[in-house]
């Protein structure tokens, strides 16, 4: 076990756990910000989505060893009242079914917006490539994702 210093969401926290302990499970089991979702364990579907100083990182195949002095942000710290444009975007164009992959979907996204202010068709396609909706809402995540981007701009 080991003692880490962590700014999550601005706010600062200290865990002592092993340092191969995902940052999805400091998050979930000893930080109690539950947002953030396990889905695959490997990295590869985006649920765990997360951001290390503005960048989505998966936080499932993350150790906490490897965060360092980096700023996290979960979904619950995108904004105070969840009125980021993406998360109002989300609404208005009905994107959730299940709703088990948006926060991830919705924290990719803000990544891209964030590097990205006015992406193609295609840079959301590649950006959010990786990013598993199950129900498939795919058009929607696109157009809320457009509609979020001219919100910004």
């Amino acid at each position: 076990m080991a003692i880490f210093n962590l700014t999550i969401n601005g706010e600062k926290h200290q865990v002592d756990v092993a340092p191969e302990t995902p940052m999805l499970w400091v998050l979930r089991d000893h930080v109690k910000l539950v947002g953030t979702k396990f889905g695959c364990g490997i990295g590869q579907c985006g649920a765990c989505t997360i951001h290390l100083d503005g960048v989505a990182a998966r936080s499932c195949s993350m150790p906490i060893s490897g965060v360092a002095d980096q700023k996290i942000t979960t979904i619950e710290g995108l904004s105070e009242k969840a009125d980021h444009p993406l998360q109002e975007a989300w609404i208005e164009h009905d994107v959730p079914q299940c709703g088990y992959c948006q926060a991830g979907q919705i924290m990719n996204a803000a990544s891209l917006l964030e590097s990205n202010p006015n992406p193609t068709d295609a840079e959301i396609d590649a950006a959010m490539n990786g990013n598993i909706c199950r129900c498939g809402t795919y058009v929607r995540i696109k157009a809320a994702i457009k509609t979020a981007a001219a919100k910004m701009s």
